[in-house]
C-alpha cells in the first residue's frame, strides 16, 4: 500500500499511475507514477483518416458479402464490438463510430499455474485505438501519453513537431472480411487472441521472470468472447513453452530474478487462463483536478508543448473516481449544502471465494469511507456488495466491476491498485488483492504492539471478532488506495506522544490522523492507561483529503480555475498538523516514517520498548499449544526483535534529518529546515542507551535455548551494526556537514558533534576502566572498522546521498562524488586519531585481560590505517 516529480514518482510504491490527457495524445509510454495535469489536446492526425496510399497494395483477403462471412450458424454477442463465433473462428464488428475512439485493454490472469500469481491479478493494460489503414485493413495502434501539444489542435506549428517525434506503434493489422450495412467492418480475431500478442498478454518482464520463451499455439485457444454495451470480454487459455535449462550463475544479482514454475519443470510448459477486458473510454474525459503536493493523491502527468510558452510544462492531475450529480437540480441542491447521490456510485464486490466469516468485515472496511464522502457532499457514494453467482452476465475479470479478490496464498500482504483513464485520471475499476495469510501478519503485529494492554492478543489464535476487526482495518486502508490516496507517513507525527496515553483523546481522535499512514497499533499505550482501542481509523486527514479530491467545484470554467479554489481549501488548514501530508518517499524527513507513532520517536520508542519487555517473557505461555513444537515461539521472538529494530530505525532518521514542508508562494514559511539540534542529540542519547549499551533483555534465558542454537552474541552484533552502518552512511554525513554549516539555519547539529557523541557512547568504558564485555567488544571493533573503511575510500567513490526528486524532495545535499575532497575524510581521520589516543591512555588502567587484548587489537588496526607503511 504513495506528489512526486516524474523521476521520483515512477512507482512509489502502490502502485501506480499512467499519464494522461483530455483527448488522444502521442508519445511513448513511461512508467506509472504519483503526480498531476492540465487541459491539452492531442496533436495526432484524426485516427479515422485514411493512411497514406503510398504503401497500398492489393488486399490479402477479398471483402465478401456480410452474409457469406457471418452466416446463420454464427453465435452472436452484441455490444461494444459485436462478437461472432462460427465453429472455431471468432469475428468482431468494429463500427465506424468507434474508429478514433480510445479504449483500454485490461488483461488479467483468470487462472494461474502454481507459482505464477493468482487468479484476478492484473497482467497488462494498454490504451488502444482503431483506425483505417491501407489495403482496406483496420489498424490497431497503442496510444501512449507523454508529450502532447497544447489545446488548439493541429493548426499550431508546435503540434507538427510533437507529431513528428511521437509516432504511435501499430500493434496489429486486420483484413476487413466484410462490411455490414451500417458500415461496420468485420475482422477475424482468432489468431490475434489465440497467439501471443504482447498488448493483450503477459508483459515481457513477466515472461522473463517465469522463463517463458514462446506461446504454444497448438495448445492455446479462445474460450469465449462476450460483448456488453461499453466493453467486450475475451477469455483465452494460453500455453507457453518454458526454458528449463539451469540458470547460469551471475556475478551480480539480476534486477528481475527468475522463478522456476513447477509446471515448467515438469512439462516444459505452463498453461494459464487470461481475460482481456476491452472497455471504451468516455467520449468526454472527466474534468481533471490538478495535483497539489500538499495532498496525498496518486497522479498522472505529461509534458505539454505550447506555441505561446517559453518552456515545456508538466501537467499533473490527481487519480480519482468520477462522481457526478444525476441532474442539474441535484447539482443545485449540492451547491446549497445538501447531500446528493452520485449518478454512478463506487461499488466493490466481494469475491465469492472469500470465507463467509470475513465478508462482513471486508464490507465494513469499504463502508467506513462513507462519512468522508458525506463531507464532500455525497451520500451513498461508496458501498460493498456480495457477488451474485446467479447472474451469468457478471464476470470477476470484467473491467466494469471492482472486486476485492481473495487469494489462497501464504503471502502476508494485501494491496489496493486501480486502473484509470490516462487522459484525465478517472479511475475505471479496481481489483483489491487480499492474500489469505495477511491474517498471520496482522496477528503478529497485534501481539508485539498490543498484547501488553489487550488480553485478547495473548493466545496463539485470535477470536474471530478480533481478527475480523483487524481485517476491517486493512480493508479500509486498501480501499483508500483505490480511491486515489497515497500513504501519508507524516500523519502519525501530528499526535503528541503523551496524547497516545490519553484515553479520552484516543476515544475521540484515534492514535493517528490518517488510516493511510503505516501507524498500525498504539504501541505507546501502557497497561496503566486503560486503553484498549489500539486500532487505526479513518481520521481527520482522510476525510479532508476525500473532500479535496471529490467535492465538486462549481461555477468555474476549467481545472486551472478549480486549482485556485482548492488552494484556499488547503490554506485554511495549513497550520494544523492533523491535515499535513508527509510523503512516503522522503528519505530525510523524520516526521514521515513508516510504522512510527507520535511527534517524538525517542519517547514513543521508549514506551514501545517497555511494552516489549513486558511481552517477551510471556511468549512461551501465549504461544503454547499442546503437541506443537516451538515454531510459533520462534516466529514471535523474531517479531519482537523486528519491532525493536524498527524503533532504532525511527530514531536514526532524526540524525542528519531535514524537514520538508511543501508551500506555495502565497503561503508563509520556509520549505526546508534541519531537524532541531535538540532532537538529534536526543536521538543519539537514545541509541547509545537502548542499543549500543547491550540490550540484554532480548537475550531471555528461558526463550533463547528454545528458539536459537547460539547465545545471541553475533545476533546482537548484527542488530547494532545495522544501525551503525545507517548512521555512518556517507549521505547522512554529508547532510550533517550541510546543516551544520548554517546553510539551512544556524545552530545545527554538526558532523564533529555527532561523531563525538557516537564515539563517546560506543567507547564509554575508556574513561571508567570498566571491563568490556563480548557484546561491546564486537561493537567497538565494528565502529573502528567503519571509520577505517571510510578513510580508505578510493578517490572518486560515490557517496550515498539521496538524489534530488523534485516535489518529493527537492533538496540534494550532494551527491559527494569524491568524499576525499570533503570534510568527511578530515573528521573521520580526526576521530581515529582521538580514539587511538584515548585507547593508549586507557590501556594501563584496564585490568581485564580480554579487554586489554581487544583494545590493543583496535589500536593496532587504527595505526595501520593511519600509517600503513609502518
Amino acid at each position: 500500500m504513495h506528489s512526486l516529480p516524474r523521476n521520483a514518482i515512477r512507482n512509489a510504491l502502490g502502485s501506480l499511475l499512467l499519464l494522461g490527457l483530455a483527448v488522444p495524445m502521442l508519445a511513448q509510454r513511461r512508467p506509472s507514477a504519483p503526480t498531476s495535469s492540465s487541459t491539452a489536446s492531442v496533436t495526432t492526425t484524426p485516427a479515422s483518416s485514411t493512411a497514406s496510399p503510398t504503401a497500398a497494395g492489393p488486399p490479402r483477403t477479398p471483402i465478401k458479402p456480410y452474409r457469406e462471412v457471418i452466416t446463420k450458424a454464427a453465435k452472436t454477442s452484441r455490444g461494444l464490438f459485436t462478437a461472432h463465433q462460427i465453429d472455431d473462428k471468432y469475428y468482431l464488428e468494429i463500427a465506424d463510430s468507434l474508429l478514433g475512439r480510445e479504449f483500454m485493454a485490461i488483461t488479467r490472469i483468470a487462472k494461474a499455474p502454481t507459482g505464477a500469481g493468482y487468479g484476478g491479478e492484473l497482467a497488462n493494460r494498454q490504451v488502444l485505438r482503431w483506425e483505417r489503414g491501407p489495403d482496406r485493413r483496420l489498424l490497431l495502434r497503442v496510444v501512449s501519453y507523454i508529450n502532447v501539444g497544447t489545446a488548439g489542435g493541429d493548426t499550431l506549428p508546435i503540434s507538427q513537431a510533437v507529431r513528428n517525434s511521437n509516432v504511435e506503434p501499430i500493434a496489429a493489422a486486420f483484413d476487413i472480411r466484410a462490411i455490414r450495412k451500417d458500415s461496420s467492418s468485420v475482422i477475424d480475431v482468432t489468431d490475434f487472441f489465440r497467439n501471443d500478442n504482447q498488448i493483450v498478454s503477459l508483459t515481457p518482464a513477466t515472461k522473463f521472470r517465469y522463463r517463458i520463451t514462446a506461446a504454444a499455439t497448438d495448445r492455446s485457444f479462445i474460450q469465449t468472447i462476450r460483448s456488453f454495451p461499453i466493453n467486450t470480454e475475451v477469455r483465452v487459455t494460453r500455453t507457453f513453452s518454458v526454458n528449463t535449462a539451469p540458470t547460469p550463475p551471475s556475478p551480480t544479482p539480476s534486477p528481475l530474478p527468475t522463478v522456476s514454475l513447477p509446471g515448467g519443470s515438469d512439462a516444459g510448459a505452463v498453461t494459464m487462463e487470461l481475460n482481456v477486458s476491452m472497455i471504451l473510454l468516455p467520449r468526454d474525459p472527466m474534468r481533471k483536478r490538478l495535483f497539489d503536493s500538499r495532498v496525498g493523491f496518486f497522479a498522472s502527468n505529461y509534458t505539454v508543448y505550447d506555441d505561446n510558452s517559453q518552456r515545456t510544462e508538466d501537467e499533473t492531475f490527481a487519480v480519482r473516481w468520477r462522481l457526478e450529480a444525476k441532474s442539474d437540480a441535484d447539482a443545485e441542491r449540492q451547491k446549497r449544502g445538501e447531500l446528493i447521490e452520485p449518478k454512478k456510485p463506487i461499488v466493490y464486490y466481494i469475491d465469492p471465494a472469500t470465507p463467509y466469516k470475513w465478508r462482513s468485515f471486508l464490507k465494513a472496511g469499504v463502508a467506513d469511507w462513507q462519512k468522508a464522502f458525506e463531507k464532500a457532499g455525497w451520500k451513498n457514494a461508496i458501498m460493498a456488495k456480495d457477488w451474485d453467482l446467479r447472474d451469468t452476465t457478471m464476470s470477476l475479470e470484467d473491467a466494469r466491476y471492482s472486486v476485492i479478490r481473495y487469494f489462497a496464498s501464504d503471502i502476508e500482504n494485501a494491496y489496493g491498485p486501480n486502473v484509470h483513464d490516462p487522459r484525465s485520471g478517472e479511475i475505471i475499476e479496481s481489483h483489491i488483492g487480499w492474500y489469505h495469510n495477511v491474517m498471520n501478519l496482522l496477528r503478529k503485529w497485534y501481539v508485539v504492539q498490543g498484547a501488553a494492554v489487550d488480553a485478547r492478543a495473548r493466545k496463539p489464535k485470535f477470536d474471530d471478532e478480533l481478527m475480523g476487526q483487524l481485517v476491517r482495518f486493512v480493508s479500509s486502508h486498501e480501499v483508500g488506495h483505490t480511491l486515489g490516496l497515497r500513504h501519508n507517513f507524516g500523519s502519525s507525527h501530528a499526535t503528541p506522544v503523551e496524547k497516545l496515553r490519553d484515553k479520552a483523546f484516543i476515544a475521540q481522535n484515534g492514535h493517528t490522523a490518517s488510516i493511510m499512514d503505516y501507524a498500525r497499533f498504539n504501541y505507546v499505550a501502557q497497561p496503566e492507561d486503560g486503553i484498549t482501542d489500539l486500532f487505526p481509523r479513518i481520521g481527520t486527514y482522510d476525510i479532508w483529503a476525500i473532500e479535496w479530491g471529490y467535492k465538486p467545484v462549481y461555477d468555474t470554467k476549467d481545472a486551472t480555475a478549480d486549482k485556485l479554489v482548492l488552494n484556499k481549501m488547503v490554506q485554511s488548514h495549513a497550520n494544523d498538523p492533523r491535515y499535513w501530508f508527509g510523503t512516503e518517499i522522503n528519505p530525510m524527513d523524520p516526521r514521515s516514517q513508516s510504522e512510527d507513532l507520535g511527534d517524538n520517536a525517542m519517547k514513543a520508542s521508549e514506551y514501545g520498548i517497555k511494552n516489549l519487555k513486558r511481552i517477551l517473557p510471556n511468549l512461551p505461555e501465549w504461544t503454547r499449544e499442546e503437541a506443537e513444537d516451538y515454531d510459533k515461539l520462534r516466529e514471535m521472538y523474531g517479531e519482537i526483535v523486528g519491532q525493536f529494530r524498527r524503533y532504532m530505525g525511527h530514531v536514526t532518521k532524526y540524525v542528519g534529518g531535514i524537514y520538508e514542508t511543501p508551500r506555495t508562494y502565497d503561503q508563509a514559511g520556509i520549505v526546508y529546515e534541519p531537524t532541531p539540534r535538540a532532537l538529534q542529540k536526543e536521538a543519539m542519547t537514545f541509541l547509545n542507551t537502548q542499543l549500543f549499551q547491550t540490550p540484554t533483555w532480548l537475550l531471555n534465558a528461558k526463550i533463547m535455548p528454545l528458539v536459537r542454537a547460539d547465545q545471541g552474541v553475533d545476533y546482537v552484533r548484527t542488530l547494532q551494526e545495522t544501525t551503525l552502518n545507517s548512521l555512518m552512511d556517507v549521505g547522512r554525513l554529508s547532510r550533517l556537514i550541510e546543516t551544520g554549516s548554517g546553510s539551512l539555519g544556524k545552530g545545527g547539529y554538526t558532523l564533529i558533534e555527532f561523531m563525538a557523541d557516537l564515539q563517546n557512547g560506543i567507547y564509554s568504558e575508556l574513561g571508567s576502566g570498566k571491563a568490556i564485555d563480548i557484546y561491546r567488544r564486537n561493537l567497538q571493533k565494528a565502529y573502528a572498522e567503519k571509520l577505517i573503511a571510510v578513510l580508505n575510500t578510493p578517490a572518486s567513490s560515490g557517496a550515498g546521498a539521496a538524489p534530488s526528486s523534485g516535489a518529493g524532495f527537492r533538496f540534494n545535499p550532494g551527491p559527494v562524488t569524491d568524499i576525499r575532497k570533503s570534510d568527511i575524510m578530515s573528521v573521520v581521520r580526526g576521530q581515529l586519531v582521538s580514539l587511538q589516543r584515548s585507547i593508549a591512555s586507557a590501556l594501563p588502567r584496564q585490568t581485564d585481560t580480554m579487554s586489554k587484548y581487544h583494545l590493543a587489537d583496535v589500536q593496532a588496526r587504527i595505526q595501520n590505517a593511519l600509517d600503513p607503511k609502518k
